[in-house]
């Protein structure tokens, strides 16, 4: 706030505002809109139960804003358009407690989205979105109770390895069911009830282990195939050879006979 500060360093200005409220509330106003021109719109500071709170809720937001003050305790973007996480999103937020992402549109969490925040963040909130499947790896580290229910999911590996990683918010893991699945009678089932008696990685690996033995079953088959071909055509070969030294004179026959059979052997 550099016109704020000039201002405050002119003693005769401050003189003057001092003697005259007009010009002092004048001044408190300007330096308050100000501020609020720093902010995107429809965000606000605030102070909560002795927490700053940053509030951008409905404020039609398409991406994470950069501007929210780095003291920033609590931070709501709740009921926005957000349509995805990036990477180190929230990198300049070190005192950050609780973030609502709720209601948006986020599809995608990139790897290194919470970067930064797995010290002190213990509340995430990524209910109502529009997630499918998302990389563990975009949790790592973070000791936060998270919400991913009301998402779209796909009930596979991926999200059960998901489960394995985050700690889910009291109360929300019934939220997280199957909108579809690598299995068709899991959709629309509560995932953990699903996993409870489905492992989808275990199925994963036997199906990749099945694929591995049908190929090598079928390079194993047409090695066979050669070299049951090529047996047979060579002794296909001795055989005409043999009905053609039959046909020869007994001594040329004899001669070509020996080396015949001792090309065989």
């Amino acid at each position: 706030m550099p016109g704020a500060q000039q201002v405050l360093l002119h003693p005769i200005t401050m003189g003057l505002l001092l003697q005259s409220p007009f010009l002092l509330l004048l001044f408190l106003l300007g330096s308050c809109l100000h501020l609020a021109a720093a902010f995107p719109k429809g965000c606000y500071p605030s102070e909560e139960e002795g927490l700053k709170t940053f509030r951008c809720s409905n404020a039609q937001l398409t991406e994470v804003p950069r501007d929210i003050p780095n003291d920033t305790n609590k931070l709501y973007l709740d009921s926005n358009q957000i349509p995805f996480l990036p990477r180190d999103a929230f990198r300049d937020l070190p005192f950050l407690l609780e973030l609502d992402l709720s209601h948006n549109a986020i599809a995608r969490v990139e790897s290194g989205a919470f970067r930064g925040l797995a010290e002190h963040l213990h509340s995430l909130d990524l209910s109502s979105n529009r997630l499918v499947s998302v990389s563990k790896d975009a949790f790592i580290n973070l000791k936060a109770k998270v919400n991913l229910s009301n998402n779209p999911w796909l009930c596979d590996c991926r999200l059960q390895e998901l489960i394995r990683v985050v700690e889910l918010a009291a109360d929300s893991s019934g939220g997280i069911v199957c909108d579809s699945s690598t299995q068709e009678e899991h959709v629309g089932k509560a995932f953990l009830q699903v996993i409870a008696d489905t492992d989808f990685c275990n199925v994963y690996k036997k199906t990749t282990d099945i694929a591995m033995l049908v190929t090598m079953f079928g390079w194993f088959a047409m090695v066979i195939s050669y070299l049951v071909y090529y047996v047979r055509q060579n002794q296909e070969d001795a055989r005409r050879h043999l009905e053609y030294l039959k046909s020869l004179p007994s001594k040329q026959r004899r001669s070509e006979e020996s080396s015949t059979i001792s090309t065989v052997v």
